[in-house]
């Protein structure tokens, strides 16, 4: 693949608050400061994070909000105060007696593109702490790794890495109710209600990453792939962790083709288990029942085992009629949403406090560590879509390679070198829509019809489809030609003897 070189510069605001100031500043505020890392991918990749920070002192309005009675508060009153733009964050740093964050906490990260840091006393300490909450509203050396897994080597990516959907313009989410048992139990699901509640306020969020499509279905007799284990103990059904995997692929031939799918497509199921084997529990690794009654599958989606209430008189009539807590459900969908997406807050440091980003599902911060990540995927992918057809025609001589494919290669080239310079002066939206843009020519232009043909055409079956049919028409030329060649010889000969 072609070389990629990034550098990704996040502008950086440090607000003193009084009494934070660390002693040893090397100058008077404010003062400009950059800092620069070198991200490790691999020989062919050099990706460089530069955070350029702008060292300052609160104005009276930001002081005003400081003086709130709780973080939450306060991040509500310096958001209109700051610089919203994406890719960009701003620090508040607050005295270490402050009683805005909790205590054993020093840092607090709000819903927007802020933080309230505890001052500690040097600069030096400062600007490691502050390091690691960049690394958590950016982009961390890790995430780029993920972003570019296809030119990582093996061994070295997590298993997280791995668990990320690939960079798309477009999602399907597909809502499956599964019903193995339909004489038993007559289910009734709002899913529309509860789309229109939970899931659009995220998708919505999202919409600037890409277009997303929901849809529903509702299967009925469709079983899962195992056949679950009977506890005596708990006289409850198990499916254990080692047997998840083999639960999806027969479901999955019910669901639908996802090969008609232009884009990737995520599937979130809801399985009602048959009156014969209820309650139906997940068990962990360990043994241990999963809270959530739930398991994911990276890049595929999740499933959750919804349990219905056995009737309180062995009489009642079936179909029993069950209504699903869409709450509750969506609760779980949506976690696993974020899984799939690369935003799960596991690895954040103890001394962190995240706020919740509430009905919107993602805070700003998460939606540019997925534009980050995103934006560099697409121009490694890009750049090897390019090779890939400049490797392409290297091989087939006599193509011809029309107008139109050669706009949207160079339209594809122009994109890619705009998308790495907005990077590089910190415009991570315009770089994110440039990159964008240059995956769509790039695709446009490898996938051209005038070209495709060309791929299953090569020169060996060309001799193979002709000879065929010119040989019987060459036995007669050939004959004839080698006739006059014999004669042409006689004749030459001819006059000699007759000396």
């Amino acid at each position: 693949a072609a070389p990629v070189q990034v550098r990704l510069v996040v502008p950086m605001a440090v607000v003193f608050g009084p009494g934070s100031v660390p002693r040893d500043l090397p100058r008077p505020l404010p003062f400009r400061d950059v800092q620069e890392m070198e991200i490790s991918v691999n020989l062919r990749s050099s990706v460089t994070s530069r955070y350029e920070m702008h060292y300052r002192s609160t104005t009276a309005q930001e002081e005003a909000a400081l003086a709130a009675a709780t973080a939450r508060e306060a991040d509500a009153a310096l958001h209109p105060l700051q610089d919203t733009t994406m890719g960009s964050l701003t620090m508040y740093v607050v005295p270490e007696t402050s009683s805005l964050l909790p205590q054993g906490i020093n840092v607090y990260v709000g819903r927007h593109r802020s933080a309230l840091v505890r001052a500690v006393g040097s600069l030096a300490a400062l600007q490691a702490r502050l390091r690691e909450v960049t690394q958590v509203m950016s982009f961390t050396a890790s995430s780029i790794a993920a972003a570019l897994s296809d030119r990582v080597p093996g061994g070295q990516l997590g298993p997280d890495a791995r668990r990320n959907l690939k960079s798309s313009l477009g999602y399907e989410i597909t809502f499956s109710l599964l019903n193995p048992d339909p004489k038993s139990h007559t289910v009734d699901w709002d899913i529309e209600g509860a789309v229109n509640r939970y899931v659009k306020p995220v998708l919505d969020k999202l919409s600037l990453v890409a277009n997303f499509s929901v849809d529903s279905q509702i299967l009925y007799y469709a079983v899962l792939g195992v056949t679950p284990r009977y506890d005596k103990e708990s006289s409850s059904f198990l499916l254990s962790a080692h047997s998840l995997p083999h639960v999806i692929n027969p479901v999955e031939a019910r669901l639908g083709s996802s090969a008609a799918s232009l884009y990737p497509v995520l599937n979130f199921l809801l399985y009602v288990p048959e009156r014969s084997h209820s309650p139906l529990y997940i068990q962990d690794k360990n043994g241990a029942p999963v809270s959530t009654n739930a398991f994911h599958s990276p890049r595929w989606g999740g499933i959750m085992v919804y349990n219905v209430e056995a009737p309180a008189s062995p009489q009642a009539s079936l179909p029993l009629h069950v209504d699903v807590d869409m709450a509750r459900v969506m609760e779980v969908f949506l976690a696993q949403l974020r899984l799939l997406f690369g935003l799960s807050r596991e690895e954040v440091p103890p001394e962190f406090l995240l706020e919740s980003p509430g009905n919107e599902g993602l805070a700003d911060w998460e939606l540019d560590h997925l534009l980050w990540a995103h934006t560099v995927e697409n121009i490694a992918t890009v750049s090897t879509t390019l090779t890939s057809l400049a490797q392409l025609l290297d091989k087939i001589g006599n193509i011809v390679i029309k107008d139109d494919v050669a706009s949207e290669v160079y339209r594809a080239v122009a994109s890619v070198q705009s998308a790495v310079t907005k990077l590089s002066l910190g415009h991570l939206h315009a770089a994110f829509q440039a990159s964008k843009e240059a995956v769509t020519s790039s695709e446009r232009a490898f996938f051209d019809p005038s070209l495709l043909h060309l791929l299953y055409f090569p020169d060996d079956q060309k001799f193979a489809i002709y000879i065929p049919l010119f040989l019987p028409m060459a036995v007669p030329i050939l004959l004839s030609l080698a006739k006059i060649v014999r004669e042409s010889r006689l004749r030459t000969k001819e006059p000699t003897k007759m000396d």
